[in-house]
């Protein structure tokens, strides 16, 4: 049985300038269905890395000759071009079943299944297991109906077989499958964050998250459960990655790192393996982990962690109590402090358009960004992501005025709040940009940063179009 996945054409979020991340969700599948049955004739093609269009794309896909197509499926705002994909490989050859998954498909999968009927199945939740059960069921020609995990249609209804168990121990599953594109691995960079020239890969050292963020699609998605790998197991996958591909710059894509134990137990190995002066790696984390794990910070930076993104989100209590994100707005400044006292970058993340943000609230929140002084700052509005609580309750409120999809990639407006319509909050979300990056004093200080990376990242921002961009959304 042949197996295509694909990440397809689409564009990237231009807020964080050029980069070509790795397609880590078709990887990790691809890498486990190898390991489960060797006869399968696998492929994975990025046609981002490999710069093909949607006529390439489909020639690719009619002379591989797949019987599945399995499209990347990371994010909301990329679900048209999933479904642009399914559609082509439909028409190369109607035989193929196309099999979608991820965070967006897995919560609509009911509405997926009626509005697209290219799309054969839905794999929902965590997809390895499932996926290969699907293709092993296929290959043997039995019905769908055993798989556990799937939405399909039979007989012209939706059917939604019963969850399958989430996998116990995350170390048994291989390594991500970056042979399958090694000949791109040189072409996949994040030009802001390491320079042009640094090799980019991504590492996933745990899924979901114990906490019960009002935003996040995260810890739903994985069922209110935070697993993790070994510490041993992550610094192996990133001294492979290092010597294997030559990846300097290696992202821990977990939703929420937590620091504790196993983080010391990381630098410790990292440091065992004599890598620490030559890769950078880069985590998000929460604010009260780090204030409540300061001695782990210079831990962290001696073992190479020298870029930091912190979920900040709002200036007030009320809106961080209104999210259920149990931390302090105090958190986020002693927390930055603490990566500037040891030497790491702090990129922090904030959210416009809660529902009960004014013109003023927001000046609150340009205040407070610019007083806690993180050494980038990333503006989001506030977006109703199915699967998440507040997709319920706007939904049910209908507060949701834009059902575009290809817009919910958190710098379009998709809601009013009680004070400002729709309109004012995007034209706020500029405005808050401008603001913060249209500093004078800001941009001198951060092209002359002692820091490393902040000097090179400002003199990048420089050069970028990032407010005109964010001009041209109205």
């Amino acid at each position: 049985m042949r197996i295509l996945f694909v990440e397809p054409p689409k564009d990237f979020w231009f807020v964080m300038g050029e980069y070509l991340p790795p397609p880590v969700g078709i990887l990790a599948l691809a890498a486990y269905l190898e390991s489960k049955n060797d006869k399968l004739d696998i492929e994975v093609l990025d046609c981002q890395a490999e710069r093909l269009d949607w006529d390439g794309m489909r020639s690719r896909i009619e002379s591989f000759r797949p019987d599945v197509v399995c499209p990347s499926g990371l994010a909301t705002c990329n679900a048209y071009a999933v479904v642009r994909t399914v559609e082509t490989a439909k028409k190369a050859d109607p035989r193929i079943v196309t099999v979608v998954g991820g965070q967006h498909f897995t919560a609509t999968a009911e509405d997926s299944l009626q509005a697209y009927p290219e799309i054969d199945v839905v794999v929902r939740g965590e997809g390895e297991e499932t996926l290969s059960e699907l293709v092993r069921t296929l290959s043997d020609r039995k019905p769908l109906t055993s798989v556990k995990g799937i939405s399909f249609r039979h007989d012209g209804r939706v059917i939604h077989n019963p969850d399958r168990p989430l996998i116990e121990n995350l170390d048994d599953l291989p390594f991500l499958g970056y042979h399958f594109v090694a000949k791109n691995m040189r072409r996949y960079h994040f030009t802001m964050m390491a320079g042009p020239e640094a090799g980019y890969a991504i590492i996933e050292g745990a899924r979901g998250c114990t906490h019960r963020c009002t935003f996040c699609s995260q810890w739903k998605h994985w069922n209110g459960t935070w697993r993790f790998k070994s510490a041993k197991r992550i610094a192996d996958e990133m001294e492979y990655c290092y010597r294997e591909y030559g990846s300097t710059f290696l992202w821990l894509t977990d939703d929420n790192f937590g620091l504790g134990v196993r983080t010391e137990d990381l630098c410790d190995e990292i440091t065992k393996k004599g890598i620490a002066d030559d890769i950078t790696w880069f985590v998000q984390a929460r604010c009260d982990d780090i204030v409540s794990h300061e001695d782990m910070v210079p831990k962290m930076r001696k073992a190479g962690n020298l870029w930091m993104l912190l979920g900040v989100e709002r200036h007030d209590q009320e809106s961080l109590d209104s999210f259920r994100k149990g931390m302090k707005p105090s958190d986020s400044k002693l927390a930055i402090d603490l990566l500037k006292k040891n030497d790491i970058f702090s990129q922090g993340m904030f959210i416009i358009g809660e529902r009960k943000d004014s013109h003023e609230s927001i000046r609150q929140l340009q205040r407070f960004a610019a007083d806690i002084d993180p050494d980038m700052s990333i503006f989001t509005v506030l977006t109703p992501f199915p699967g998440t609580e507040l997709y319920d309750t706007a939904r049910q409120n209908g507060w949701i005025e834009d059902t575009n999809w290809a817009d919910y990639d958190m710098i379009h407006a998709i809601m009013p709040t009680e004070r400002l319509s729709r309109k004012e909050v995007q034209e706020e979300l500029y405005d808050t940009y401008r603001q913060y990056y249209g500093s004078l004093r800001r941009r001198i200080s951060g092209v002359f940063a002692p820091n490393l990376l902040k000097r090179r990242t400002y003199r990048y921002l420089a050069g970028q179009a990032l407010l005109q961009s964010l001009r041209d959304l109205f």
